[in-house]
């Protein structure tokens, strides 16, 4: 599986439309689920929670937990629902996930991570790995991390994806730590020389093509967040300079694509806005695409759409010049 380029699991943003939309934009990037709770999967509607389109693939589910018997079964689970990777969250750094102490807060539980990793892998062949921070409060050193990661590796895993930022756990919200801890690449930089046979890739402040390729020196791979979320189409500029596939849809036929999915959806009974939504930065940079926000804000993205304005989008698009050209990147 090619773990070059990811685009990063977001919570209330890589739902299973929005990976749908962006698998037509990149054949190649590696998707994340949302981060899925362990007892949800074992004590909820697994069909709910984990099904997903085949056109998704390669996928991966990730995991949020402590328990190793509950995280063993929802690594099985997930098995089962034809994922292609497991991975367990050690980086999100809300209140009500260290409350329940799973994501970043397991950091200081090295122990209980390594069993919880241990257990999973004996439960499935398909690849169980990890996305951390590089440390957390007041520990950001890079001794802790390289500990850290050592004992991790020691229990089979192979795969490590570091957010470069350390969390500040109960004192700043999910938002806050995404920006305000500094980014320092070269915590990660160090563990890939210090772990060459392992495959690390970087996470956080991603944002253009060019730092990818420039990360890419570096380490095995990237992981894109927010980026790909606001600004999509970036996904098609990675297609063509890094998977060197040049068979990249234009916007418009983006959307022409996604109006079949959304049909076939609805059918279902999802609602209109549960997949729009996604599609708000499609356009980004391009001559009209306030247009296009506007449109979708007041009549696709509000609860109650309705369904038959769909018929009448691709109308929209081309009667306002909306541009989408292809090879013009987001």
């Amino acid at each position: 599986m090619n773990r070059k380029v990811s685009v990063a699991p977001m919570m209330d943003c890589t739902d299973r439309h929005e990976r749908f939309f962006l698998r037509l934009i990149s054949k190649n990037t590696l998707l994340y689920t949302e981060m899925i709770v362990s007892e949800a999967i074992n004590r909820g509607d697994k069909k709910k929670l984990l099904e997903f389109n085949i056109n998704e693939k390669p996928v991966a589910l990730q995991i949020g937990g402590s328990s190793p018997k509950l995280l063993a079964e929802a690594t099985k689970a997930g098995e089962e629902f034809g994922y292609d990777e497991i991975n367990l969250n050690l980086g999100c750094p809300s209140k009500k996930v260290e409350k329940n102490k799973f994501g970043a807060c397991l950091m200081k539980e090295p122990n209980l991570v390594a069993d919880c990793l241990s257990k999973m892998q004996s439960v499935t062949k398909l690849p169980v790995t990890i996305k951390t921070r590089i440390g957390y409060d007041n520990t950001e050193d890079y001794e802790n991390l390289y500990n850290f990661i050592t004992k991790l590796k020691n229990t089979g895993v192979q795969t490590f994806i570091i957010h470069a930022r350390k969390a500040i756990l109960g004192k700043f919200t999910p938002k806050q730590n995404l920006n305000i801890p500094p980014l320092n690449y070269d915590f990660v930089y160090r563990l890939k020389k210090d772990f060459p046979t392992e495959e690390i890739i970087i996470n956080g402040g991603i944002n253009s093509t060019n730092e990818a390729k420039t990360h890419l020196k570096k380490v095995d791979g990237v992981m894109i967040g927010r980026s790909a979320y606001h600004t999509p189409y970036i996904l098609a500029d990675i297609e063509r300079e890094i998977f060197n596939n040049k068979d990249v849809p234009s916007r418009q036929e983006v959307i022409e694509q996604l109006l079949h999915y959304v049909r076939v959806e609805i059918e279902k009974g999802t609602r209109l806005n549960q997949i729009m939504r996604h599609t708000l930065g499609l356009f980004h940079g391009q001559t009209g695409s306030s247009y296009w926000k506007r449109y979708l804000s007041e009549n696709m993205c509000v609860r109650d759409a309705d369904v038959k304005k769909i018929n009448h989008i691709m109308d929209k698009i081309k009667f306002n010049n909306i541009d989408n050209v292809v090879g013009q990147s987001a």
